[in-house]
């Protein structure tokens, strides 16, 4: 029941970015600071409750009711929840069936759809956008491309297409896309896309924008089909290309109308398309955006005369290069510049990237070496490497490095600047990194690094439940030392934010981790060292016991009233005798163990510590006096004993001070229920006046939260019960009705009133 509340993890107050010094940072924890719109807070309930209010066909999928109509854009973004979620199925795509939905945008990235169901939910609408990217393989391109066409509508009128990582099926080859005449914008990016299907796209007659990247081309010849009306060109690492260097430029030395171009590759590959493209003077006459990350031999110099050739230039992109270093990249007004060199560039670049792992890394990289001694706090870097971690979830490389980049950036005091939303998504990618990497050490000790923030371990929302599970595997794993304490600390707090049953839940861990803890006391004790590591570990398992019964258990079983029994002979120590004697008020109150704790050493202790000049310590032992008593049985042929134990609680209770003193421990209850049969006791009036004085002392430093529980758990009629029993000691009378006043004064206006 008791436990120990950490001081001084009180919650953090907001440093927010100065907007004239990091607007962007500024934007980003106001964004995260404020309340969701209230359209995404409905679409969100009314995915949550999908089963709920839609009936079901007699095939099991979902159909809205009758009555609902979902305007177009208001349909557009409910899809979109659905995918972002996951839960965009053949089963719940079906809702999109029929005219109660007008859709135009439409977004399935990733699905788990299949060809029927895509047909039927979506290519009956009028679409003008849609985005497949990386949609499962039960629906592949040929099948989106055939379903697309079966409207003559939006055969005509669709304008963006994004197939990205979209599956074709072994052995078969792209459909034409002849009939989407509409189109203006194509995405293929990492399909099986041939030279073929580049000679088949280049001529649809409104195509502006065509990314091709990483697909199978060899020959890009066919883009002079449409040279008059091709605006945007991306072939990032086309591998396959087998043209000359000299063909490949008269190719693009043709397309004139080009805003946008698009040739960076891995850097491995040593592609010096790039470099020979520089030293062109009469190609690329109306370009605004050029990017060229991962090219070879690519020099400043180069890069400043192509620029200069072109003022109308925007962005160039330089990551992975030896280029972006010169004085012209930071004073040239108007330029925006994805590179290494510098803060600025490495934002540009985790922008630009976000899609791309290979440059993603090197961002990354390039962030963890500027951001090592930061000492500002920089939320919208924070959001763009959870942007990173969330795009590659599989990719090692990229989740280790943003662990340690996000590590960089919230250290103990960048985190107070950080909106709690922001903390809590890093947090939470953190732990799913953990999970698909589970033999990745490094990783695994950047994420406890990670939580040893007391703003994240406070403030921040996430699974704690499988925090705890992790922190206490880590005990087992012998790290140094360092490690060793970090882990025995998380543990210790993230035990006291686990709710009883979900500590009965961890049941091997729980285990394991008693045992370990036992094993660090033992150490610490054998060693006469009272460090920070034991002190530590003696909170984690007060905590860990508070109503618990099986980590009371754990605790007897694995000789812990022997160790603690060595400690208490040991240290003399306040702070340590306090935390003692919370763990034996945990092992008392539980009935089937309180009688292991009858030993003459462990008696003579508790009785000795009871007249302790420090209140938290003759507080905990009272407590601990008062379970122990309160059962007679316990004590057969030893009455003389427990009434002399009676009758020193009486006495200490006496000479204690105002129940609404201070005490150094933070004492804290997650319910008062092990108090009431202890309440009930009239026989026993030291017993009865060790509860009240307890309770009275919680609810004078917390009466929001103690007055509150009281009557949740039936606490105020035992206390009316004691008010007005005949027979109950005046001070108990006493102390309960000064606890109802309490009560009174903090709650008149509350819903269920006083029972007395």
């Amino acid at each position: 029941m008791v436990h120990f509340l950490h001081p001084g993890l009180l919650p953090r107050n907001i440093v927010p970015p100065d907007a004239r010094k990091d607007a962007l940072g500024c934007c980003v924890v106001q964004e995260e600071a404020s309340p969701y719109s209230l359209v995404n807070i409905c679409l969100n309930a009314l995915v949550a409750n999908l089963e709920k209010l839609c009936s079901k066909r007699p095939d099991g999928t979902l159909c809205l009711p009758e009555h609902w109509s979902f305007p177009q854009g208001i349909a557009d973004r409910f899809v979109g929840v659905l995918t972002w979620q996951g839960k965009l199925t053949d089963r719940t795509a079906s809702i999109c069936q029929g005219n109660q939905m007008k859709l135009k945008l439409v977004n399935i990235q990733k699905a788990k759809i299949s060809t029927a169901a895509f047909i039927k939910a979506f290519c009956h609408h009028k679409l003008i956008e849609l985005d497949a990217t990386a949609v499962h393989a039960d629906l592949p391109i040929p099948d989106i491309i055939s379903g697309l066409c079966s409207n003559n509508w939006i055969q005509q009128n669709l304008q963006c297409l994004l197939l990205d990582s979209t599956s074709v099926p072994q052995g078969s080859r792209l459909p034409s896309f002849g009939q989407l005449t509409g189109l203006r914008i194509l995405s293929v990016f990492n399909v099986r896309f041939h030279t073929e299907d580049l000679a088949n796209v280049s001529q649809l007659p409104r195509l502006e924008s065509l990314d091709i990247s990483n697909t199978l081309v060899t020959d890009i010849s066919a883009l002079l089909t449409c040279r008059d009306r091709l605006k945007s060109l991306t072939m990032h690492y086309l591998k396959c290309l087998a043209m000359s260097k000299p063909q490949i430029l008269a190719v693009i030395r043709e397309l004139k109308c080009l805003f946008h171009l698009d040739i960076s590759d891995h850097r491995q590959l040593k592609s010096d398309l790039a470099f020979h493209l520089l030293q062109q003077k009469d190609i690329l006459p109306n370009i605004v955006s050029l990017d060229i990350s991962g090219g070879n031999w690519i020099s400043d110099g180069a890069v400043e005369r192509f620029i200069r050739q072109r003022p109308a230039m925007q962005f160039v992109g330089l990551l992975a290069t030896d280029a972006g270093y010169s004085d012209f990249f930071t004073t040239e007004q108007g330029l925006r510049v994805a590179g290494g060199a510098n803060m600025n560039q490495i934002t540009e670049a985790l922008s630009r990237y976000r899609n791309r792992s290979c440059f993603m890394k090197e961002a990354l990289y390039r962030l963890f070496t500027e951001t090592f001694s930061m000492q500002v706090t920089m939320p919208a870097i924070l959001k763009l490497v959870a942007v990173g971690m969330r795009n590659h979830p599989l990719d090692l490389p990229v989740q280790f490095t943003a662990s340690a980049c996000a590590l960089n950036l919230t250290r103990q005091g960048l985190a107070r600047g950080m909106p709690v939303r922001l903390l809590s998504e890093v947090t939470c990618l953190l732990f799913k990194a953990l999970k698909n990497f589970p033999h990745y050490q490094q990783l695994q000790k950047n994420c406890l690094l990670s939580l040893t923030n007391s703003r994240i371990l406070v403030d921040v929302p996430f699974d704690r439940f499988d925090a705890a599970k992790f922190v206490m595997r880590w005990l087992c794993k012998h790290e140094n030392p360092k490690m060793q304490t970090m882990a025995v600390s998380i543990t210790s707090i993230l035990a006291l934010q686990l709710s009883p049953e979900q500590t009965v839940q961890l049941k091997e861990e729980l285990f394991v981790a008693v045992k370990e803890l036992l094993a660090i006391v033992k150490q610490k004790t054998t060693e006469n060292l009272d460090d920070v590591t034991l002190l530590f570990a003696l909170k984690a398992l007060w905590n860990l016991t508070d109503e618990s019964p099986a980590a009371c258990k754990h605790f007897v079983e694995n000789h812990g009233l022997t160790i603690f029994t060595q400690v208490l002979e040991t240290f003399s120590e306040s702070a340590i005798q306090s935390k003692v004697l919370g763990l034996l008020n945990n092992v008392a109150e539980v009935r089937e163990l309180s009688s292991r704790l009858l030993s003459d050493d462990m008696v003579k202790h508790i009785s000795s510590l009871l007249h302790s000049k420090e209140m938290e310590v003759s507080y905990f032992a009272a407590g601990i006096v008062a379970h122990l008593t309160s059962d007679s049985q316990t004590w057969l042929a030893r009455d003389f004993q427990r009434s002399a134990l009676l009758q020193d609680l009486h006495a200490t209770i006496q000479n204690w001070p105002s129940s609404s003193c201070k005490m150094t421990a933070l004492v804290t209850y997650r319910s008062f229920k092990a108090f009431f049969p202890l309440l009930g006791n009239f026989s026993q009036p030291e017993v009865q006046l060790w509860a009240l004085w307890a309770m009275y002392h919680v609810c004078s430093k917390n009466p929001s939260k103690y007055c509150k529980m009281l009557v949740e758990e039936g606490g105020l009629q035992l206390l009316c019960d004691i008010q007005e029993h005949r027979e109950a000691n005046p001070q108990a009378q006493q102390i309960a009705a000064s606890i109802i006043d309490d009560f009174r004064m903090h709650f008149m206006n509350y819903q269920r009133p006083p029972l007395c």
